[in-house]
């Protein structure tokens, strides 16, 4: 299905190598932020993140930024359908190349992270999942360049690639402030961590959240989180 339909947007992934998936709404509803006014989203794909943050923060303007130009198109034409279109624009180039005069209070990202792992067939969808040797290290660089002093950066990852990021942000000054360790249910391992990082030292707040009651049965952390933009709920 083209179309994922959301209680205040619609998103079409028409166009998209990699759709919807719970990476990316985990992220968009997991970010907290007292009052963002300038948002970065790295990678937007669909835009899906950025109409979420859109949605929660009234008074933030998002720019997104994504390398694939179909996917651009796609998040653009999502965008400008909207009701938060004055608030959400696109850049088709790689976060390498962008630039913008004024730093950002919120920097989002659900990156690829397929570090060195064999590339997928379909070219586009491999740009969208696998990273290449030096990736993290330029978004973490180009990342602390665009955030404001106070600022902070999200983003979701596997665990190695968490602790990779980490580790090299550390390079540039930047703090674990939250790490949140996503489970399928809580029996399982960590699979995936959302990790938040700030200028200068911070207290470490670190949680877990578990997708699963039961088979095909999501929690109720779950399904509050996410209540004020899947239809289901």
């Amino acid at each position: 299905m083209s179309i994922f339909k959301f209680k205040q947007f619609e998103v079409d992934q028409k166009g998209c190598a990699m759709k919807i998936n719970t990476d990316g709404v985990l992220l968009g509803a997991i970010v907290t932020h007292p009052s963002p006014k300038r948002i970065l989203d790295i990678g937007t794909g669909t835009g899906v993140i950025a109409l979420m943050l859109a949605q929660r923060f009234p008074d933030a303007v998002i720019d997104a930024v994504e390398i694939d130009k179909q996917a651009a198109e796609t998040a653009g034409r999502n965008f400008q359908s909207s009701v938060f279109s004055e608030r959400l624009s696109i850049s088709h180039t790689a976060i390498e190349q962008y630039n913008h005069p004024e730093k950002f209070d919120l920097i989002v990202s659900n990156p690829p992270f397929f570090v060195n792992d064999l590339k997928n067939e379909e070219v586009r969808k491999g740009i969208a999942r696998h990273a290449g040797e030096d990736f993290f290290s330029l978004l973490v660089e180009k990342s602390n360049w665009l955030l404001a002093d106070d600022g902070q950066i999200w983003l979701i990852l596997p665990v190695k690639q968490a602790d990779e990021v980490i580790c090299i942000a550390s390079q540039y000054n930047l703090s674990l402030a939250a790490r949140i360790n996503i489970h399928s249910d809580e029996n399982k391992p960590t699979f995936r961590q959302i990790i938040c990082l700030k200028k200068g030292t911070t207290l470490l707040i670190e949680s877990d959240f578990n997708i699963y009651e039961s088979l095909k049965e999501h929690t109720q952390e779950y399904k509050a989180l996410l209540k004020d933009f899947f239809l289901a709920y």
